[in-house]
């Protein structure tokens, strides 16, 4: 069994431990397995294994990595976790299932308009600077609903927002406050968690997990 088959299937027993620990009813995250960086060979023996769901952050190499496999197996899901500049935009929407960046007014209406143009539409998260990092991008939370607003009234399929809490902290705190933020706009679904904080994302119900270095190991 190759190492990435055997690394999946552990954290898959990790969450469903907490979900049993925590008692949690209908409720199963999503595992994202993100393959930036990583290349054909690592990448198959997840796809032939089963796995629907992988997230890059680089348009072109996203494009180029992805558009055959994608070919062969119309099931995968491939989602944008990066930041998304405007100019890729048209790209992004041929390659990609969701984008979890969307953090302006431009970018969405960006977003809206080559969703026309290409008739194809993709599901989104708002990314909310949940820590208020000047370092990152993200919506502040001041103004969240403005653009939440916007989306809704471009008829986007908003389904979540997203953030990536400030590594030095306790994400609890943050993923605490994104998940109170989901709630009050009714979203279903809310991406946070990655290799080194989704034990804590899953006791908050995040339901899109964006897993990288736990499955694929890190490059030296």
């Amino acid at each position: 069994m190759h190492t990435t088959i055997k690394n999946l299937d552990q954290i898959n027993k990790e969450i469903n431990q907490i979900i049993k620990e925590q008692n949690y009813k209908n409720y199963l995250p999503q595992v994202i397995a993100v393959s930036k960086t990583f290349k054909h060979d690592n990448i198959m023996p997840l796809v032939n294994y089963g796995q629907l769901h992988f997230g890059e952050n680089k348009v072109q190499e996203a494009t180029e990595k992805w558009t055959p496999i994608k070919e062969k197996n119309n099931k995968i899901n491939l989602h944008m976790i990066g930041k998304l500049q405007t100019n890729k935009v048209k790209q992004a929407i041929k390659i990609f299932d969701y984008i979890h960046s969307v953090d302006s007014i431009r970018l969405a209406q960006k977003i809206y308009g080559e969703q026309l143009n290409l008739k194809k539409e993709v599901k989104i998260f708002i990314q909310v600077n949940i820590g208020n990092e000047t370092q990152k991008s993200g919506v502040g939370e001041e103004d969240l609903e403005v653009l939440v607003d916007f989306c809704i009234s471009k008829k986007l399929k908003l389904i979540g927002l997203m953030c990536l809490p400030p590594f030095d902290q306790d994400s609890s705190i943050f993923f605490s406050k994104l998940k109170s933020l989901n709630d009050k706009f009714n979203f279903k679904e809310v991406s946070m968690g990655m290799s080194n904080d989704y034990i804590n994302a899953i006791k908050y119900k995040s339901t899109f997990l964006r897993i990288g270095s736990k499955i694929f190991g890190t490059r030296n």
